[in-house]
């Protein structure tokens, strides 16, 4: 198995979704290594389900976390990226890929997202051995609904192509591949990512936002997103939003928990909309920060131009807090007891965030109706839905 991420040095879902995927295959019976650009295999990381591999020497600077997701600014940048030049990433991970494989025995390649995708191809041609790529997003996601990269889309292009079988985190990542790459529907297969409600353990101490928490007896309420302050996650669209609501709900608060490039620009927005002294950034957390956040949330609204799934909107939904999602994401698919809206259509948005911040009723409808949906969500089941994948690419069981 090819990853570029998995926690505690992650910048996304993309880790999360990899590790735990990895631990429900692994129960199911697969033997899996895990190759990464990194090294990451240290005592107690949570590892002890697989081996994990470093295509590169311990300590040995590869490459930036942050570029891993915002594919599309090689291309906006030029010769002034601050990241490593596109070619010189894949080379070097496909060559290291390549000795490692050169010595292992396995029975099936599987590769996340277009980062690794060219090593998976070099594993393929060099093993013979069937290729499944796995795809949490295509660069149309990632650059906000343009055609990004062309260099990033060639390479998505021919993994999917070459590609034994193609997954896809959901029906809206499906019909994506099959608009922009053209490839064969019956080729791609669904499998959903999930949550495990053993994650939503109970948290000691206080919370960390103590201000805003603080607030709320005088009525104060808090709108959280959680996750990349990027232009493929429709922040613009939710401040717009947030500012018409706030005329119905003005004791309201936005807090964004995340980093990236459009922070200084939501903050003009902000200033500009006139609500620049209720919207709160805590840049990038994990722990119990993270989680805090979650539970603050009167709240939670994921407002994505192009979510091909969007885990935290189901993190959200386990941590108690009333959920709205864009309509043009994966995991409005899964969760039915959430608010559902059209990303573009921030008079509809604002209408749904003011009815919560002002109903408490619907707001505790939600959050029961939502939670009770999260118990028959799992990663066993797509690792079920995986390993039949493998089996059949292996002379196994029918897909």
């Amino acid at each position: 198995m090819l990853g570029w991420e998995l926690p505690p040095h992650n910048s996304g879902g993309l880790g999360v979704a990899c590790l735990q995927l990895t631990k429900a295959l692994a129960a199911s019976g697969a033997d899996i290594e895990f190759v990464l650009p990194y090294y990451a295999a240290e005592p107690g990381q949570g590892f002890d389900h697989m081996k994990v591999t470093s295509a590169f020497k311990k300590n040995q600077k590869f490459f930036s976390l942050e570029s891993v997701y915002e594919s599309y600014k090689f291309k906006l940048a030029g010769e002034h990226t601050e990241y490593f030049n596109i070619p010189d990433q894949q080379t070097a991970f496909e060559d290291a890929v390549g000795h490692i494989v050169s010595s292992s025995e396995f029975d099936v390649i599987h590769a996340h997202d277009w980062l690794t995708f060219r090593a998976a191809l070099r594993a393929k041609w060099q093993s013979g051995k069937p290729l499944v790529v796995h795809v949490h997003s295509i660069e149309r996601d990632r650059a906000g609904g343009r055609d990004g990269n062309p260099l990033v889309r060639e390479i998505e292009a021919t993994a999917m192509t070459l590609a034994d079988r193609v997954i896809a985190v959901s029906e809206h990542t499906k019909q994506a591949i099959i608009d922009d790459y053209k490839i064969i529907p019956d080729k791609i297969q669904v499998v959903h990512n999930s949550i495990d409600p053993a994650d939503f353990a109970p948290l000691p101490g206080e919370n960390e936002y103590k201000y805003l928490v603080d607030l709320k007896p005088l009525g104060w309420k808090t709108i959280v997103y959680v996750g990349r302050i990027t232009i493929q996650k429709g922040l613009t669209h939710l401040l717009r939003a947030a500012a018409d609501a706030m005329q119905h709900a003005p004791k309201t608060f936005i807090l964004f928990v995340g980093s990236g490039e459009q922070r200084d620009e939501l903050l003009e927005l902000a200033a500009h909309l006139g609500i620049g002294d209720r919207v709160i950034f805590a840049d990038f957390q994990r722990g119990k920060r993270w989680r805090d956040a979650f539970l603050l949330a009167d709240l939670f609204v994921m407002p994505s131009v192009s979510e091909p799934f969007g885990l935290t909107a189901l993190e959200a939904v386990g941590y108690g807090a009333p959920t709205l999602v864009s309509k043009q994401s994966g995991a409005a698919e899964v969760l039915n007891n959430c608010l559902k809206v059209d990303y573009w259509d921030t008079n509809e948005m604002a209408n749904q965030i003011a009815a919560v911040l002002k109903n408490d009723s619907l707001a505790d409808e939600l959050r029961q109706n939502a939670k009770k949906e999260l118990e028959h969500l799992s990663w066993d089941t797509a690792a079920y839905h995986v390993m039949d994948i493998y089996r059949h690419h292996t002379g196994g069981v029918a897909a």
